[in-house]
């Protein structure tokens, strides 16, 4: 038999509890357990003023981009959509079925302002790595590092051709944010300073976004997110925003590695990367602080005519020389300088030479040097540490590591597949930090619910 038609009763009294219509099996059940908000109001008193119409709680502003970030909600108009209709997300955001939800605007001002000067997400961020810490996900003993292109909020219908950019004519009073914000990273080691190389293509509204075409596919403007991880869990100990070229990738492994031995007093036995990371100066910078270098040697030292390679030479470190396949040295200097400026300055590249009288008469001649009359050959200034990496790459633990590497890759796969990250919605080198900071804070939390879900509780009968 059909029921009776479903009409809505309006009741002069609701008994309702969010806590109860909330799944326990939800995501931010177990996500709450580890999101701790206590000190954001002591952070941020100094940038408060004493006077005036009190704000908006900074709690729920950062319980609400994280519910954001946490479910791919991009947009913040929308954000505040969400919460005011699911009832999980007013739970989270500590809000009651009557209280307002803040005005979607209330977000970028205190963005732009106080948040940003207080580096109010990176203290979330490194506050969310000290509980994974805690919780012992990390161990700090085996680390990797790779960098994912995120598309920028600019196109080239909007962008001016290198040879007739330049940025001495802009007015900073008269520039808009990210227009500033370029200005200002001009002379910073991850934007302006990575290179001297200018971009084919400068974008007006976000100049500090890169013109790229690393995917193989048609080229966009795009900052790079560096991850830095622990192997363990893949939990992400840090992150970093920079232009995306290689210089600036790599000059970023640095500077996280200080910022976590700094922060957390981390300090790995080994660092796993891919081969643009196998860099002379990275090596040797890893070798000096006793970090073993799980990391394909950049090389271009290889020759594809079927002639001896350097790595068919033997270094002979106590005599500075390399022996040939036949038994003859190669050196670098065959007498002694009485002037200290025109001997060897140790820095940069050095060649090693062959005798010509030597290789003439070689009978491996067409082996090893067919064009030229004697043998040369280029050593870089890490040299040793490179040769490290290439001995690192012959043990079993290197091919434990290069599956490990994979841990960073998923990450960003899950950044862009399931956090929607596939394209940034602030612009400037401040608002691709800040996205990035939230979505790695989103996924240690996402982390840490997944390996410590929230206790099921029984129901009632």
């Amino acid at each position: 038999m059909m029921g009776p038609k479903q009409e809505a009763q309006a009741a002069l009294f609701y008994e309702f509890s969010l806590e109860d219509h909330v799944p326990q099996d939800h995501l931010l059940r177990s996500i709450d357990r580890f999101v701790d908000l206590g000190s954001i109001r002591k952070y941020l008193a100094d940038f408060y003023s004493h006077t005036g119409r009190p704000s908006v709680d900074p709690e729920l502003l950062i319980r609400m981009l994280l519910v954001g970030y946490c479910f791919g909600i991009r947009s913040e108009r929308r954000l505040c959509e969400e919460v005011h209709l699911n009832l999980a997300y007013r739970w989270f955001c500590r809000l009651d079925l009557t209280d307002r939800v803040p005005d979607h605007s209330t977000f970028s001002k205190n963005r732009h302002g106080r948040f940003r000067e207080s580096e109010l997400l990176r203290h979330l961020f490194e506050t969310t790595v000290a509980r994974c810490i805690e919780e012992g996900l990390v161990s700090g003993q085996r680390m990797a590092i790779d960098a994912s292109l995120i598309e920028a909020d600019a196109n080239k219908q909007n962008s001016t051709p290198k040879e007739e950019w330049n940025a001495s004519n802009i007015d900073p009073a008269e520039a808009p944010r990210a227009v500033r914000e370029y200005l200002d990273t001009l002379d910073e080691a991850a934007f302006g300073a990575a290179s001297e190389v200018q971009p084919k293509f400068t974008s007006h509204s976000d100049p500090a976004s890169q013109w790229t075409a690393a995917r193989k596919g048609p080229a966009f403007f795009s900052y790079s997110d560096n991850y830095l991880i622990d192997t363990d869990h893949g939990v992400i100990v840090d992150v970093e925003a920079t232009r995306s070229i290689r210089q600036a990738e790599v000059g970023s492994t640095k500077t996280m590695l200080k910022r976590v031995k700094e922060r957390f007093d981390l300090h790995p036995e080994r660092l796993i990367a891919d081969t643009a990371y196998g860099t002379g100066p990275l090596l040797g910078w890893l070798v000096d602080r006793r970090i073993a270098p799980h990391i394909p040697v950049f090389d271009k030292s290889g020759r594809n005519d079927g002639t001896w390679t350097r790595a068919d030479f033997e270094w002979d470190a106590e005599n500075d020389q390399y022996i040939c396949p036949e038994g003859h040295a190669l050196k670098q200097f065959r007498r002694n300088y009485s002037d200290p400026n025109r001997g060897p300055t140790g820095k940069g590249t050095s060649r090693y030479r062959a005798l010509k009288e030597v290789c003439q008469v070689c009978p491996s001649k067409a082996k090893c040097c067919p064009n030229a009359d004697a043998r040369k050959i280029s050593r870089e200034e890490h040299e040793d540490a490179r040769q490290d990496a290439r001995d690192i790459a012959k043990t079993r633990q290197y091919e434990l590591s290069m599956k490990l590497r994979k841990k960073v890759e998923m990450l960003f796969a899950h950044l862009e597949r399931i956090l929607g990250l596939g394209r940034l919605r602030l612009r400037g080198p401040c608002g691709a930090n800040d996205e990035f900071l939230l979505a790695a804070t989103a996924q240690n939390l996402r982390k840490l619910a997944k390996v410590f879900p929230a206790p099921q509780q029984t129901r009632k009968a």
